[in-house]
């Protein structure tokens, strides 16, 4: 197991910022821990990397508990915060060089150094200041040096935050081939984040996990109801298609999320359609448009987005 939480609680003073929380992630997993602002998403990762620790329960990372075997837990953990402190006075060299220092690594340094700038992609900055690089090159000399060591567990605390698209394509790519060698926690509150990275997401709310599945199946963790697109070949009332057995509400397309009331007139070709219990109602739709001497030109069931499992499993 390349982490092991059980029932870990975190208090600051009268706060429980963690609420036995217990999660296990295999090797070779790539891990979205999601969760709004003040969720306990950065205080499991710092306690995971030995920076505080737990008011109660275990936590291990390859076997190495995070209270008795600090150092050798460090050793095997790379680390990004989610403020990436960095020397900005030094150069992206230099300070690649004193990080691999300080890990007393066995292997000459400057090769090391070369390979984790040919990794990053650092090459066309790597002899600049940090302070003269850009917000996604700080990022890339945040994530070599947390990788400088060659550790097996990767934790990243938002580690695209404040990117520009560009940059944040870049940044997720990165991590998307660095997860093929190693295990890799991230946390973010970006559902894009989570679907373009990471395999298994992870959602906590008030210190308490209240989601962990893979981001396919998450997608269906709340659904209580079944939305179906359809077109047909000419407008139809609202008022008309009321007449469809098991349907409990229209959506014009657009009025997501807000899903503004639709006035009993109006008459639109593009309907989204609200079954009732999750029923699926395409056949009653199509015999429906038949008997109404309508062209169904296209119909498809809508996959609740994870944006939409995200605010369910969150709010209050």
């Amino acid at each position: 197991m390349s982490i092991s939480v059980n029932n870990i609680t975190k208090i600051y003073g009268t706060q429980k910022a963690l609420d036995s929380v217990s999660i296990n992630i295999h090797p070779g997993e790539i891990v979205g821990l999601l969760g709004p602002n003040g969720a306990g998403k950065s205080t499991l990762m710092k306690i995971l990397s030995c920076f505080i620790p737990p008011s109660s329960g275990e936590a291990s990372v390859c076997g190495f508990d995070v209270l008795e075997q600090s150092i050798e837990v460090r050793n095997k953990v790379g680390y990004l915060p989610e403020n990436n402190p960095l020397y900005l006075d030094l150069y992206v060299r230099e300070f690649l060089a004193f990080v691999a220092g300080t890990h007393h690594l066995k292997n000459p340094v400057k090769q090391r150094v070369d390979e984790m700038i040919a990794l990053t992609g650092l090459q066309p900055e790597q002899h600049k200041k940090i302070g003269a690089l850009s917000k996604g090159y700080r990022q890339r000399v945040g994530l070599a040096q947390a990788l400088i060591h060659d550790p097996e567990v990767l934790i990243l605390d938002e580690p695209t935050s404040g990117l520009d698209p560009n940059q944040l394509s870049e940044i997720r790519n990165l991590i998307r081939e660095i997860g093929k060698e190693k295990t890799v926690m991230l946390s973010t509150h970006i559902m894009q984040e989570v679907e373009a990275i990471c395999g298994r997401a992870v959602i906590i709310h008030k210190g308490r996990i209240v989601a962990d599945d893979s981001t396919k199946n998450l997608h269906r963790i709340t659904v209580s109801k079944t939305l179906i697109r359809v077109e047909f070949s000419s407008a139809v009332e609202k008022n008309v298609l009321i007449s469809i057995p098991g349907l409990k509400g229209m959506i014009l397309p657009g009025g997501l999320p807000e899903r503004p009331e639709v006035k009993a007139n109006t008459a639109s070709a593009l309907w989204l359609l609200e079954s009732e219990t999750g029923a699926d109602i395409r056949a009653d739709i199509f015999r429906f448009a038949v008997d109404k001497g309508l062209t169904v030109l296209s119909m498809q069931k809508e996959e609740q987005k994870l944006e939409e499992v995200f605010q369910e499993l969150t709010k209050n």
